[in-house]
């Protein structure tokens, strides 16, 4: 199975560093379990996906994307009602990978982060951030999109 490795983090200050990318995100929760599975549906820069993740927090988790029609994604769409966000990723250069920086819009508004993927743990354990990079949040469940999908900004964002 797909292992996603990442490690998320506040962005510090308001200013977004110069990207390479710069992509609209409009995310939405089919389920959500307690043991951490959840299925979403993301439209990202027009491209349609369904995922499911497992696990709860840690630095892996097992993730599968399908790719679906703008049709699928319309039907299935509604039943996200009361669990979506809003947020534009910027992906930007961060020596031999990519930083993405999200910041999230609508009731999220404010609330800034940067996740970095890895190919393995160790690389992930490895990783210094850069000075722009705010407070580590990784494994944060009042970080977790389907946690801000659903339950809104965390108390701890001014």
């Amino acid at each position: 199975m797909p292992l996603e490795i990442e490690r998320k983090f506040l962005l510090k200050g308001d200013t977004v560093p110069p990207a390479v990318a710069t992509e609209p995100i409009e995310q939405g929760y089919i389920a959500v379990t307690d043991d951490g599975t959840e299925v979403r549906l993301r439209r990202i820069a027009g491209q349609c996906v369904l995922g499911i993740k497992r696990g709860i927090s840690g630095l892996s988790r097992v993730e599968v994307e399908l790719d679906l029609s703008d049709a699928q994604f319309e039907e299935l769409w509604p039943a996200t009602a009361g669990a979506r966000l809003v947020k534009t990723r910027h992906s930007v250069r961060l020596h031999d990978t990519l930083a993405y920086v999200d910041v999230y819009a609508q009731g999220l508004s404010g609330l800034r982060t940067v996740e970095v993927e890895f190919p393995s743990e160790e690389s992930a354990r490895a990783f210094t951030p850069p000075d722009w990079f705010g407070p580590e949040i990784t494994g944060a469940q009042e970080y977790k999109n389907r946690h801000l999908a659903t339950q809104g900004i965390p108390d701890t964002v001014s």
